[in-house]
């Protein structure tokens, strides 16, 4: 009969699993271990042992050759086929020894002639110990390091406020934790969420959006939980709600601020009891789900003012993710404009004149009330519109931004140098007919160090300036 007794894990210790049909020598081995505190667990078949072990395991595992069923040998090939960097540590008889040098050959960590002194194999198991843990740490770094070129994709800037969000996204997002997003509107919250689901377990699941603001009072909780057929004036059949939609998947709530107080109370036990009860039933029903939340207010101050519930303020955010808005985010707001511009000129099948250097220095002095979704508009408007791209700047601004906005001087130094360059070159082509060699001439450059800048600066020959 197979034994898996006296495991005892712990997270802060290395995990050692030990496999060995001779009851002695694994009482004798686990005891020994677990004073030299090592999590310990010992299996007596090593088919049972086989069925546990997976590429997570973060321990090592030291296994005899001569067994009945299942052998040491293919024990150790097995677990190999499914990750080659376990390792592996081989217990071996005097006769043994010919075929544990050929397991060497095929990925075991090493072996271990019997009888052995006990020190021995605690420093060989240190070592291997020390090997499996730069593993796992660098399959880490490889998974975060996929996560952000995800994310790069999707949520565009780089910023120092945007790496800061894109860094904690790809952290947060394989737990289960409860999340809490927090931004003024237009932020982009509910993208956030959608990247936390998708670089989570459960992406290809459902991502069940709800927009507490949008439900009407009345319907709140029907919405929400369900009903059964003939549970109110109006429930012909019987419907599924949104929680129960989203089983396996993730939750979305977003302006949580806005769901009554009610029914808040509900939604807690929900989140605690992990069940959901359909309005005109009394049978619960089981939800699995993971859940993200959104407020574009403090729920803290929501909490004094007694909008909302304490306590499931406490349950929601685990985890709070808080989005920068736009204005402190100066550095993101022209590449932002580009792409969305570009995007909407595919989309209306319209030529795409990109924004001078100087408009592009000036719209970072705009607060954007609107944040991205704001600027999103402003940019599709931008394409629509016909004229130069100064003159769509003054229908687009209502008189431009120099006059809606603080001006030029709180420009960084760069921005002011870039826009200077590009008005003092536009000039001069455009008193000299686009002639490059007057040009030249007249503002003492070189032919290739005006080129140069007239690529960076988007200037050509041809063009209206």
């Amino acid at each position: 009969m197979t034994t898996n007794s006296q495991t005892r894990k712990a997270d802060h210790k290395a995990h050692i699993i030990i496999v060995d049909d001779d009851e002695a020598m694994r009482i004798a081995l686990s005891q020994w271990l677990e004073l030299s505190d090592f999590a310990v667990t010992v299996y007596e078949d090593a088919r049972e042992a086989l069925r546990d072990i997976n590429p997570d395991f973060a321990g090592v595992i030291l296994t005899d050759v001569k067994m009945p069923r299942l052998d040491g040998i293919t024990f150790t090939r097995s677990v190999l086929a499914a990750d080659p960097d376990i390792p592996i540590i081989l217990m071996t008889g005097h006769g043994d020894v010919p075929m544990a040098v050929e397991a060497m050959k095929s990925g075991a960590y090493d072996f271990v002639e019997k009888p052995f002194e006990p020190t021995d194999i605690v420093e060989n198991l240190e070592r291997a110990i020390e090997k499996r843990r730069l593993v796992i740490e660098n399959r880490n770094l490889r998974r975060q390091i996929a996560h952000r070129g995800s994310l790069d994709s999707r949520l565009i800037g780089n910023s120092l406020p945007m790496r800061a969000l894109k860094d904690e996204i790809a952290n947060i997002a394989p737990t289960e934790v409860p999340v809490l997003i927090s931004g003024e509107t237009g932020t982009g919250k509910e993208l956030v969420a959608r990247a936390i689901h998708d670089l989570s377990d459960r992406r290809n699941d459902k991502f069940v959006a709800v927009n507490c603001a949008a439900i009407p009072e009345g319907t709140a909780e029907s919405e929400l939980f369900g009903h059964e057929k003939g549970a109110f004036t109006g429930a012909a059949g019987q419907r599924v709600g949104w929680i129960e939609h989203a089983i396996g998947g993730t939750l979305f709530l977003d302006e949580i601020s806005s769901m009554p107080l009610a029914l808040q109370a509900k939604m807690l036990r929900v989140i605690e009891q992990r069940e959901v009860v359909r309005v005109g039933s009394n049978a619960p029903v089981k939800v699995d789900f993971r859940l993200i939340c959104a407020t574009n207010e403090d729920l803290s101050e929501a909490v004094t003012a007694r909008h909302f519930r304490e306590d499931l303020l406490f349950r929601i955010n685990t985890f709070e993710l808080a989005i920068a808005p736009l204005r402190d985010r100066k550095d993101d707001v022209a590449l932002l404009f580009d792409i969305f511009a570009e995007r909407a000129a595919e989309r209306f099948e319209r030529p795409y004149e990109r924004v001078t250097p100087t408009l592009t220095a000036q719209i970072k002095t705009h607060e954007w009330p609107g944040n991205v979704r704001e600027l999103k508009n402003m940019a599709e408007r931008y394409v629509l519109l016909v004229g130069s791209p100064e003159e769509r700047f003054k229908r687009l601004f209502k008189g431009g931004l120099e006059t809606a906005t603080s001006g030029p001087a709180d420009l960084a130094l760069a921005d002011q140098v870039r826009g200077f360059e590009e008005r003092v070159i536009r000039d001069a082509l455009d008193r000299h007919d686009g002639n490059v060699k007057s040009v030249m001439e007249e503002l003492d450059i070189p032919r290739r160090t005006l080129n140069e800048k007239m690529k960076k600066l988007n200037i050509r020959r041809d063009k209206p300036v």
